[in-house]
């Protein structure tokens, strides 16, 4: 494959880095270079050398989308564009592989497949769920969706070890579960699914492993570390009452991973990324 003919949008995103690591000679813009909620830029871009599209931008910013301004601009990001992209792509014969998320669920379910209805409960989750109606229109296309995003960037573990390093013992909600994904994993995903090309459609991609709340995995997370600071256990209704502009959020956001991994891709345990993770983390 030539890599030269893979476009990455949102290259400077968590996950737009990881596939610009594991596709160097793609191009890579980001907003300033090509506005995706500007459908005139999408029409006069130079879609030439283009064959696939690798569609990592997001505003991911959950409870800010509950928000006017935020709402206003996850629409923008999360659904418009999307119909951009996906008319480009039909137009010129594009590979659209566009990036999605567990919480376009209502997290009733144990575990979600790619067959399972979506019912979103927030206005991120609503602006996302309706971009996957548009990414779906797209002749050739990937829905690759996935949850709890972490890589180079601003993250959910990150920001517990900022807190463990100034002494903040967190109480973090113990009945959201997840499993997370680790943007190396998930780039790999992606680069799998462009190199074989299997049947267009759906897939979800996470890490593999046991499903776990957000309060255990900051104790993994402290425990591998090899810190001592402790975690307290909360609900998520306890850590939104009273406060103004929390979204709802699926208490179980864990996909099922069978379809991808029956073509021959399985990813890590979420354990061993997480060490990989740290390694590099602890060593900066």
């Amino acid at each position: 494959m030539d890599q030269s003919s893979l476009l990455i949008i949102g290259a400077n995103g968590q996950l737009g880095q990881a596939l610009q690591g594991i596709f160097p000679q793609a191009k890579a813009v980001d907003s300033e270079e090509l506005d995706i909620t500007n459908q005139e830029q999408i029409e006069s871009f130079d879609w030439s050398n283009t064959k696939v599209i690798l569609n990592a931008a997001a505003y991911t910013n959950v409870d800010g989308a509950e928000t006017p301004e935020g709402k206003a601009v996850a629409w923008k990001v999360n659904d418009e564009a999307v119909g951009y992209l996906s008319g480009a792509a039909s137009k010129h014969d594009l590979l659209l592989v566009h990036t999605s998320t567990a919480y376009v669920f209502d997290g009733k379910k144990p575990v979600y497949t790619e067959e399972d209805e979506t019912n979103p409960l927030g206005e991120y989750a609503k602006s996302k769920a309706a971009g996957d109606l548009k990414a779906a229109r797209t002749p050739k296309h990937y829905i690759v969706r996935t949850d709890s995003v972490i890589g180079e960037g601003k993250n959910f573990v990150r920001t517990m070890l900022g807190l463990a390093a100034k002494g903040i013992n967190p109480t973090v909600v113990a009945d959201q579960v997840i499993r997370p994904t680790f943007t190396s994993d998930l780039a790999q995903a992606i680069k799998f699914l462009v190199e074989n090309m299997p049947d267009y459609g759906i897939y979800n991609v996470t890490n593999e492993g046991e499903p776990i709340s957000w309060a255990d995995f900051t104790r993994e997370i402290f425990k591998q570390a090899s810190l001592n600071n402790t975690v307290t256990d909360t609900t998520y209704a306890e850590y939104s009452a009273g406060k103004e502009g929390i979204a709802p959020r699926p208490l179980n956001s864990v996909l099922d991973l069978s379809k991808i991994e029956a073509l021959g891709f399985k990813p890590a345990d979420w354990r061993d990324a997480l060490k990989q993770y740290l390694n590099k983390e602890l060593q900066q």
